[in-house]
């Protein structure tokens, strides 16, 4: 019976995740670390059916209606959150690049922010210096947001580090379920590493940050880019070796658990994101209703194997998370397995803040230039240094 279900449960998710059936056969026999990786991937044991409640069957119309609506709504939030002074740096230039991961055709918008000597440089010749690159995904509980929404952390990263920062503009669901987001970062990052030398990028100096549903992505986008490097055999080091940091602002990190159980670890009930909004991100991104394994790693990186974190993430992660905050015990539980699993892990809980807090419309927020600039202080270090980063002194 058990094995039954074992096969069962890999024919269940190879339908959803095609590649990884190419990966785990075309490596098994010829490459068994990477094989290794690839089924313990399809091999992910399967997650409670209670996660998914009465809220979720509502008609697609109305979450499409609901995130139109929110969607506008929060865009003339963030408008005030770009316009309040000090003003953050403009986009410099957009990408557009096709899909080719996810069955779901379409575009994904790279939006990149760059220093002020970038196109003064871009002579097209080889000597001209390469700047290091941050891959940057936003947050709405990938259902609303736009790259453009961290633009204030872009700032901080272009102005003191001299970085590229590019945010990935993902397709947000209901439009575009799960797994389309986690596969488009992974496009995004592949894209960026295969024209490294048109864009002036050191592939050699590259990081990935993310806040909420983006810092989900951080993570799983990396996991799923590891599949697609086994399975098109490239001369590419490990994705591990590649990638030199992960920096995750309050990341969601574990969907096997309830929402009702999330919201239980809030020490601050009040403080928490209203239940309106969580239902809704839900809905769109967990569809069809009671199909999406909530224990896949593309969904819930906590509920991956050892085998798939050690190889599939980088080395050292930086992890900032909310004490007022459903996300923040299931930050730290995935915090204490990744240091078990030999990770760098620096840990920092920032008191007296709920969910989103470095958001509100306003220009001048001490604590988030405060934590703003030690991100960066960790970036220096993973990009010009090989000495371990620095504990938190924020």
């Amino acid at each position: 019976m058990v094995q039954k279900r074992a096969v069962w449960k890999t024919e269940s998710i190879t339908k959803r995740h095609p590649s990884m059936t190419d990966a785990l056969t075309s490596f098994r026999s010829t490459q068994p670390k990477k094989a290794s990786f690839a089924r313990d991937l399809l091999l992910t044991k399967s997650a409670r059916a209670d996660v998914y409640s009465l809220h979720m069957l509502r008609p697609r119309w109305v979450l499409h209606l609901e995130a139109w609506c929110w969607r506008f709504l929060t865009d003339i939030g963030f408008f005030f959150h770009r316009r309040a002074l000090p003003r953050p740096i403009s986009p410099s230039f957009n990408r557009r690049i096709k899909s080719t991961l996810s069955p779901l055709e379409g575009y994904i918008d790279l939006v990149f922010y760059t220093p002020n000597d970038y196109h003064l440089r871009f002579n097209g010749s080889d000597d001209v210096t390469r700047y290091p690159v941050l891959v940057n995904f936003h947050g709405g509980g990938f259902t609303i947001g736009r790259a453009t929404d961290d633009s204030r952390w872009a700032t901080t990263v272009v102005q003191n580090l001299n970085c590229i920062v590019v945010s990935v503009d993902y397709r947000c669901a209901p439009e575009a379920p799960f797994p389309t987001a986690v596969e488009d970062g992974a496009d995004a990052i592949l894209w960026l590493l295969l024209n490294a030398k048109e864009l002036k990028l050191d592939p050699s100096k590259l990081a990935v940050s993310g806040f909420s549903a983006g810092g989900n992505l951080a993570f799983t986008s990396l996991l799923r880019l590891q599949v697609e490097l086994i399975r098109r055999r490239t001369d590419m080091p490990e994705l591990s070796s590649i990638i030199k940091g992960i920096i995750a602002w309050y990341p969601s990190t574990d969907f096997t658990r309830p929402r009702i159980e999330r919201r239980k670890t809030n020490i601050r009930p009040d403080k928490e994101l209203p239940a309106f909004f969580t239902r809704l991100f839900d809905a769109s991104y967990l569809y069809p209703p009671k199909t999406v394994d909530v224990s896949d790693p593309y969904l819930s990186p906590a509920a991956a194997s050892d085998v798939i974190l050690h190889e599939g993430l980088p080395a050292t992660v930086v992890m900032y998370t909310c004490e007022w905050d459903e996300l923040r015990d299931e930050a730290e539980r995935f915090k204490d397995r990744l240091t078990a699993l030999g990770k760098y892990v620096r840990y920092t809980m920032i008191e007296g803040v709920a969910h989103a807090w470095d958001k509100n419309p306003f220009g001048v927020n001490v604590i988030r230039d405060r934590y703003y600039s030690d991100a960066c202080d960790q970036l220096r270090r993973l990009f010009h240094s090989t000495s371990d980063i620095s504990e938190s002194k924020v």
